[in-house]
């Protein structure tokens, strides 16, 4: 039997799903029935979406864009362990609490590296085109069996810890994957074509320096737009990546993917799109100002995008 992807959407399935049932049954949360609606129709999505129509899949994304949208997805007040428990457990814990964190990225490079390998009577252990995602969520499970040795807790308080989480986070847990779906529409709408256009009918790409400036400077803004480097990447690589920097100075597709998705993210350090990365944090933190956390990125992530142009102009043509 192969292990495939949809184990690990399974997995998240039923972990919003039982996210979603405790915020339901939760009498004193604000929006328990909206919020908690919300989380399990997303788990649905996760557990059955490949086995319903894709017309009915689209209409549960609109209820759940509906229900975000009218603020139906509020937090509720968590039931956390006392202070003096935490403070008590973290005192004997000490640097140990790291030790499930580092797990996760530990088992996803093992798994990445040996999945080739794991093959048995002629048929893979993992599934090869998604080995990584995989051996992503057998790091966080074997992290979570670390994690409840070490506190000497339960996967039931873990459960509610993750709730926790979601709650903060809100709707914003949900943007990844919503942009990275927008990216698929505006390709498929034609949209990099229409890039294509007008970045050649109005700025000169003759010159390779100015043509990866335009790459990179188009991901960058693009991903500011959509809040998402994974949005921007196919308008901007079918628009100028591919047919100019690929096809016209020929230069190397593989380096032109890893510092455009690089120059992407310079995109997301400076823009509200990015609410799970720069607005959630800021109010985790309870900072006055919403925006604090975008102000003190803002120079990193242009310094970034300025070393990114040369890095691509000189490492994409060697």
């Amino acid at each position: 039997m192969t292990l495939t992807i949809n184990y690990l959407f399974w997995l998240l399935g039923i972990v919003l799903l039982v996210i979603g049932g405790m915020i339901v049954t939760d009498k004193d949360h604000p929006r328990r029935l909206t919020a908690g609606g919300f989380w399990i129709i997303y788990a649905l999505i996760f557990l059955i979406g490949d086995k319903l129509p894709v017309e009915l899949v689209g209409v549960l994304v609109i209820a759940m864009a509906l229900i975000a949208g009218f603020g139906g997805v509020t937090a509720g007040k968590a039931r956390v362990l006392s202070e003096e428990a935490r403070k008590a457990s973290a005192a004997r814990l000490n640097n140990k609490l790291f030790v499930p964190a580092l797990t996760i990225p530990v088992v996803t490079v093992i798994i990445t590296l040996s999945a080739s390998h794991l093959v048995f009577g002629g048929t893979p252990l993992i599934e090869q085109k998604n080995v990584t995602l995989i051996g992503f969520g057998i790091g966080c499970v074997i992290a979570l069996a670390f994690a409840c040795v070490m506190t000497r807790d339960t996967v039931g308080q873990s459960m509610k810890e993750a709730r926790r989480l979601v709650d903060a986070l809100s709707w914003a847990a949900v943007l990844p994957q919503m942009l990275g779906m927008l990216g698929l529409v505006f390709s498929d709408a034609g949209v990099g074509k229409a890039v294509a256009h007008v970045t050649t009918a109005y700025i000169s790409l003759d010159y390779r320096l100015i043509a990866v400036a335009v790459y990179c400077i188009g991901m960058a803004l693009f991903t500011m737009v959509m809040g998402n480097g994974f949005a921007a990447f196919p308008v901007m690589t079918g628009g100028v990546g591919v047919p100019i920097l690929v096809n016209v100075f020929h230069g190397n597709p593989a380096v032109m993917v890893a510092i455009g998705m690089f120059s992407g993210y310079c995109g997301t350090l400076m823009t509200p799109m990015a609410a799970n990365f720069n607005m959630v944090p800021a109010a985790l933190l309870e900072l006055p100002d919403k925006n604090a956390v975008i102000k003190v990125q803002i120079p990193t992530a242009l310094t970034l995008l300025v070393v990114n142009i040369f890095l691509l102009n000189f490492l994409m043509f060697l």
